[in-house]
């Protein structure tokens, strides 16, 4: 389990599932689908669910590309936690909002799968976490113009290496949206 003590809680972190986010992203509708049903499970089950909304030069403050999609939409009671760099963690409070919540496993969906999401598994895995990246609720845009590959690719390929991470005390893996388990783990 997790290395971080008295820290027994699961939660779905959402990462930057933002209008200038996934507009041209891969099956944006049903990866936004797979995201909004997680987040009612997370609801029912009492897992929280922590929102994050990156902010930059392409996603500026108060602009239609910055905000939420219009499917989904935090609860009045659920964390949202703005961020400027691809890194959840990075001079933002995740850190605080997730210990007191008592989490130490986290389930990650969001956008983009090269980008954020890869970024915040990283820090997660790193600085203690317990970290489980769910195979059908990422995504990211084609940027094979620039030499990556095709983003089918790109997300099989994140599934694929996510699920061989490991590191002492810790655990890291994919799961499906059908298969994931929210709460806690042991």
């Amino acid at each position: 389990m997790s290395t971080l003590e008295n820290r027994p809680n699961s939660a779905l972190l959402v990462v930057d599932v933002q209008n200038g986010a996934v507009d041209r992203a891969v099956r944006r509708d049903a990866v936004v689908a797979n995201i909004g049903a997680l987040v009612e499970r997370a609801r029912v089950e009492g897992v929280p669910v922590v929102w994050v909304q990156n902010h930059d030069e392409h996603l500026v403050r108060g602009s239609d590309a910055w905000r939420l999609v219009p499917e989904l939409a935090p609860a009045e009671e659920e964390s949202l936690v703005e961020k400027a760099y691809g890194d959840s963690f990075e001079e933002t409070d995740l850190e605080s909002v997730l210990a007191g919540l008592g989490v130490g496993r986290l389930v990650v969906v969001g956008a983009q799968s090269d980008m954020c999401v890869r970024s915040t598994l990283h820090g997660a895995l790193v600085r203690g976490y317990d970290t489980v990246l769910v195979g059908d609720a990422h995504t990211t845009e084609d940027l094979s113009a620039w030499g990556a590959p095709p983003p089918d690719q790109v997300i099989a390929h994140t599934n694929l290496y996510w699920s061989q991470q490991r590191a002492p005390g810790r655990t890291a893996g994919t799961a499906t949206t059908a298969d994931v388990r929210l709460g806690r783990t042991g």
